[in-house]
């Protein structure tokens, strides 16, 4: 199957496990963006692996960051409560200063629309989500949609990296059901698109310059204690310059003092870990690593490296499977994927020795450490690589 065909199947898998999942309505219409911090987290909260594991939950995670000051945005992220519905002189439908233009995509739990602002003359891409549905779907036995989009809108206005699509405004009227997060708007393509991506892969240089952009959005996010959970080709954007932001953070998972262990299963089957196929707990660094693996088997060959009829098929090729190279693959090419699809998570390679390994290297050099502007404020602190724990920075 050619890379550009995973997204149905991965789709299908998706809606079937909403379809189980989803439960009967409930009354509560309270709305997302919180009047303060504290708001933000009383909703059904806690995750499964948060809920299981010992400490704090993400939420409480986040918040204390957040009083704490340790966020990367030397500009904060918009918080508007007032949304005004018009048409502009067009008949174009209109939200505040935001002209629609067309729908461009599906997120996990809504539709992205594209849109031009009046102000600036730029165009967003628009996450809609209907308030309503999101309380309405169970994700977790003890968590609806509704806290993975709150966690989602946390997490993005922490950050702040060129590899990294940036949130922009969150605008929430407690008098509509709508709810908006105004994101950057990346005018290039997907990773491997349906058009664009060969069923022999898009080549070793091109997926190189791509895998490098991962990893540093991907090392900056581990870095800031922040697991994304769901890293593959259709959440990887490629602008017009041929730079890749990493998108989609409505699974993603934080955690505090390097324990990163996780029981909810993160995003999409066949970029699972074995060790998540099992149901047991795992580690979510090295989890988002087996999915990077996945993701540059997809460039390079075009195809997957397990992949069965069923969901459960392809868990159990995920598991027990042995990993299939093409006898004439670059050597160092092959060494790097053998250490990001290492079954054993205790074995598989860490995203410093991707960073560091002969091929990422290539003739490009080392990736450029990147200085997150909550480290730059903490003066006080001891120079520390960007590859360290993010609480290094309080």
């Amino acid at each position: 199957m050619g890379c550009a065909g995973c997204f149905s199947f991965l789709r299908k898998f998706h809606r079937s496990v909403l379809s189980l999942n989803e439960t009967s309505d409930q009354s509560s219409q309270d709305f997302l963006l919180p009047h303060s911090m504290e708001d933000a987290y009383s909703y059904n909260g806690g995750s499964d692996c948060s809920s299981w594991r010992r400490g704090r939950s993400s939420e409480e995670i986040l918040l204390a960051r957040a009083r704490k000051g340790l966020i990367c945005r030397e500009v904060p992220v918009n918080e508007t409560r007032k949304v005004t519905i018009s048409e502009d002189e067009n008949g174009n439908k209109m939200i505040n200063e935001y002209v629609r233009e067309r729908k461009i995509g599906s997120g996990s739990y809504g539709k992205v629309v594209l849109y031009q602002s009046v102000k600036d003359g730029k165009h967003y891409a628009v996450k809609v989500f209907h308030k309503s549905h999101l309380l309405k779907l169970r994700v977790a036995p003890s968590e609806t949609a509704m806290t993975d989009v709150l966690r989602e809108v946390s997490i993005m206005k922490m950050l702040d990296h060129p590899n990294i699509v940036k949130l922009i405004e969150v605008i929430d009227d407690p008098l509509i059901d709508n709810f908006y997060m105004v994101l950057e708007y990346v005018a290039g393509k997907r990773m491997c698109d349906f058009d664009s991506c060969p069923r022999d892969g898009i080549g070793e240089s091109e997926s190189r310059r791509y895998l490098r952009d991962v990893v540093s959005g991907l090392m900056y996010l581990h870095a800031h204690n922040i697991i994304h959970g769901d890293i593959k080709p259709d959440n990887l954007l490629v602008t017009s310059t041929g730079n890749v932001k990493i998108a989609d953070f409505s699974v993603s998972q934080v955690f505090e003092d390097n324990n990163d262990e996780l029981r909810r299963s993160p995003g999409t089957p066949v970029f699972t870990a074995p060790e998540c196929c099992l149901g047991s707990s795992y580690h979510g660094r090295a989890a988002d690593t087996w999915a990077l693996g996945v993701t540059l088997y997809c460039m390079v060959l075009g195809q997957y490296p397990f992949l069965g009829e069923t969901l459960q098929d392809t868990y159990d090729k995920i598991v027990n499977n042995s990993l299939t190279l093409p006898d004439d693959i670059n050597p160092q090419l092959k060494s790097l994927l053998e250490g990001l699809l290492h079954k054993d998570p205790k074995q598989r390679i860490t995203l410093n020795a991707v960073a560091d390994h002969p091929w990422v290297i290539g003739e490009e050099g080392p990736i450029p450490e990147f200085l997150c502007h909550c480290r730059q404020k903490k003066s006080s602190c001891s120079p520390c690589s960007s590859r360290t724990c993010f609480e290094c920075c309080c």
